[in-house]
């Protein structure tokens, strides 16, 4: 059996083993980008277990970008973030019936009177993503007996009664609001003047070892982003064509965001595997991990190279883009404007290289993720990060409490924006765009 990480990888003939995930970013034509090692395959010498699938490994890899999208048109392209209105739900009179199956509503969940059976349904499928098949057409009549038997229909009828999934948080979210809450009461409750006779503070110290593993990774970070400036030369250009509205432009532009985006997964897998603690999981999970977590870091790399003044954002060296430059890369308004709020907000929080290091390692290090194994091993090992981020929040802003629940918070925005990024791939699929290899597997499009 072949190693986990060995590198570099000697070339595999398509009759012993099927490369899933190629370092190697390949443009439209499938020309290669990288060094020619793999960051995920599969081997022949490991057996196929019963239900036909095989191991698949990490090798080495690279470093930051984008995603890419659907054409988007210009009747639609309105780049300017849209605000909601909020407020509270209306008062109940107690006759109220769910807007849903019509039942007995116990009040307004996901902002739509409903249920309480009727909620958890919806928040159960959306926190697994659930896609259920009507054996009656699709047009199953909703009440209180249907919707046992058709989770199609009563899904749907969720939907267009006005449920949204954004309004589902899952268990880490909930846990992070809490966390954020009891920062917030702490702050409240210290922020009573000191009498005279108070002793001073005492400011949380970073350990030895922790003060060692925040320099670890800053070095990791600066080695990758290195790393991935050489490959900048071998993404296809930005077309400079006389008509920017051909076809061959926008495909040119296609191409060009998704090399950007390979560049980025391989820079976040290079990082990952420097991260103490990653190369001690099992394999199943280092991969379940990085798939899940790869686009949330990706937003943050990307708001790290957000510019406030021109409302731009700085790939690599020398690519900038503004939002009209996303849309005619075929990204969607929707995933669009929440890019750019989030990194705007994430720049308006000023952090350094070791708090991004760290985030990014929380975020990665996330036990709710599908498919983990070891969610004890890996809850332990976000911890460690947690604790430390505390303590170098404690000590780099002592006069600002709400810092570190702030920074915590911006994870359970990546969760949305995550949720987004979804409905963006599957855009690209109803317009038959291709993805390259490397992302159709670590977002799992399945053509």
């Amino acid at each position: 059996m072949s190693l986990w990480l060995e590198a570099p990888v000697p070339d595999v003939s398509p009759d012993s083993a099927v490369e899933l995930w190629e370092s190697d970013a390949q443009d439209a034509s499938g020309q290669a980008l990288g060094s020619g090692n793999c960051i995920l395959r599969e081997e022949s010498s490991t057996p196929q277990s019963a239900g036909g699938t095989s191991r698949v490994g990490l090798e080495a890899t690279e470093p930051t970008a984008l995603l890419p999208r659907v054409e988007a048109t210009p009747e639609s392209t309105e780049l300017r973030p849209q605000k909601r209105k909020k407020g509270p739900a209306p008062k109940m009179l107690g006759n109220e019936l769910c807007s849903v199956c019509g039942d007995k509503a116990s009040g307004f969940h996901y902002n739509v009177l409903s249920c309480e059976g009727c909620k958890g349904f919806f928040r159960r499928s959306v926190i697994k993503g659930a896609r259920y098949v009507c054996h009656s057409g699709g047009h199953c009549p909703m009440d209180t007996y249907m919707r046992r038997k058709c989770q199609e229909c009563r899904l749907r009828k969720c939907r267009q009664a006005g449920m949204r999934e954004e309004c589902v948080l899952s268990e880490e979210q909930i846990r992070l609001k809490k966390l954020k809450r009891q920062e917030e009461e702490q702050a409240q409750a210290t922020s009573v003047p000191p009498r005279a006779s108070s002793p001073p503070q005492v400011l949380p110290q970073l350990s030895p070892e922790q003060l060692g593993m925040i320099e670890k990774l800053v070095a990791a970070q600066q080695q990758c982003n290195r790393r991935s400036f050489s490959d900048q030369l071998r993404v296809t250009p930005w077309p400079m064509a006389p008509d920017p509205q051909s076809r061959e432009a926008r495909q040119q532009r296609f191409a060009h965001f998704t090399e950007l985006a390979i560049v980025s997964v391989q820079e976040i897998v290079d990082f990952a595997k420097q991260l103490p603690g990653f190369l001690q999981l099992s394999r199943e999970d280092q991969i379940a991990l990085l798939k899940t977590s790869a686009i949330e870091v990706m937003l943050l790399e990307t708001s790290r190279r957000y510019n406030p003044g021109s409302e731009s954002i700085t790939f690599l060296k020398d690519f900038s883009y503004n939002r009209e430059d996303f849309a005619k890369a075929g990204l969607q308004v929707e995933f669009i404007n929440p890019i750019f709020e989030f990194s705007r907000a994430m720049n308006e929080l000023q952090l350094n290289d070791a708090e991004f290091a760290l985030l990014i390692a929380i975020s990665i290090f996330s036990a709710d993720r599908p498919n983990v194994q070891d969610q004890l091993q890996v809850e332990r090992l976000q911890h460690t990060y947690v604790e430390a981020l505390h303590a170098y929040v404690s000590i780099h802003h002592p006069h600002d409490r709400l810092m570190f629940p702030r920074m915590l918070m911006k994870l359970v925005s990546l969760r949305t924006l995550s949720s987004v990024h979804s409905e963006q791939v599957f855009a690209l699929r109803l317009q038959d765009k291709k993805l390259p290899p490397l992302l159709s597997e670590i977002w799992d499009v399945h053509e």
